[in-house]
């Protein structure tokens, strides 16, 4: 990776990890409702992979998926928006924190049901080989899902088509608040069950935004070549709880003090210094991102209330429920 390359990565992980930090902060201001699941920690698997990808290939993610909507190209305002009920938002108030999608950038979509997305991005690969565009599907998801039939069923059905899908596993070590080595039989939850469907399973630092562009890049090219499936587990940890009602007292402290020094944005910025950067260009890419991000805060308090008129719109085809009578 060029050092401009590695610079832009750093910034848009920045822009991610300032975007997360306003989220939480707008949900202890009662500005976002519900719940949120924040990615702080997870920024070099979404912004590494997709600038492997192509801009029209199909990505789905996780409820805790606003990583991969920005890296997809949503904007801080868009996402911000979302979160706070606004009409601006990115699904114009109806998606919520949970279910980021921006579909004309790829970005088909975060699941709330552990393991569903699965043997949709199996269905987004099909539907590309089929139509020999040579689009490729990726699909994140965390470790818990490695213990839910859709995990097995999408692998299995992917390999027997030789589809070309990705299964990336965001390995953060718990499933919600259970460590997967507790209930899990293999050490490696994804990767060593890669071989029961006779494809390439691999492990990569999930922290080190190099090291994802690399391999999804490789295994993308496999993928495009007709070489079917391949499953990714990228380690990676959250430096959150699993959401905003979550303390995560649960979790050791000298293993969050170990991961917490192994910081995503901390790598880059010191492999920038190793490749001659300036300090203060990287100084600057930070200042960008915080000010980027504090205007999306403020434009997206700005956004006006959903009209809800407009509830139905975008759910069903033609815009309402009669095909239900």
């Amino acid at each position: 990776m060029e050092p401009a390359e590695l610079l832009a990565s750093y910034e848009q992980m920045m822009v991610i990890r300032r975007t997360e930090k306003a989220a939480h902060d707008l949900f202890l201001q009662g500005l976002v409702k519900g719940t949120t699941h924040l990615a702080a920690g997870h920024e070099a698997v979404a912004v590494g992979a997709s600038a492997a990808l192509r801009p029209d290939d199909y990505v789905f993610a996780t409820y805790r998926g606003h990583h991969h909507a920005m890296a997809r190209g949503a904007t801080p305002q868009e996402c911000l928006a979302e979160l706070m009920s606004r009409a601006t938002g990115l699904c114009g108030a109806k998606g919520g924190s949970m279910h980021l999608t921006k579909a004309s950038t790829g970005m088909l979509g975060s699941y709330a049901i552990v393991g569903a997305h699965l043997p949709m991005a199996a269905g987004a690969a099909w539907s590309a080989r089929l139509r020999g565009t040579e689009q490729i599907a990726v699909a994140f998801f965390g470790d818990g899902a490695t213990n839910i039939g859709a995990f097995h069923e999408a692998l299995n059905l992917a390999a027997v088509w030789k589809l070309p899908v990705l299964f990336v596993c965001e390995n953060n070590l718990y499933m919600e608040y259970t460590p997967i080595a507790d209930v899990t039989a293999v050490p490696r939850p994804a990767a060593d069950r890669a071989p029961a469907y006779g494809i390439p399973g691999e492990v990569v630092d999930g922290n080190d935004v190099v090291a994802v562009q690399d391999v999804v890049a490789r295994l993308a090219g496999r993928a495009r070549a007709g070489d079917g499936p391949a499953l990714l587990e990228a380690l990676t940890y959250r430096h959150f709880g699993h959401s905003r009602a979550d303390p995560a007292t649960y979790r050791p402290a000298e293993e969050v003090e170990r991961w917490l020094k192994h910081d995503p944005l901390d790598l880059a910025r010191g492999r920038l210094v190793e490749m001659g950067v300036p300090e203060a260009v990287v100084a600057e890419a930070d200042e960008r991102a915080t000010s980027l991000v504090a205007k999306a805060v403020e434009a997206a308090k700005a956004g006006p209330a959903p009209d809800p008129r407009e509830a139905l719109t975008d759910v069903w085809a033609d815009g309402g429920a009669a095909w239900r009578t």
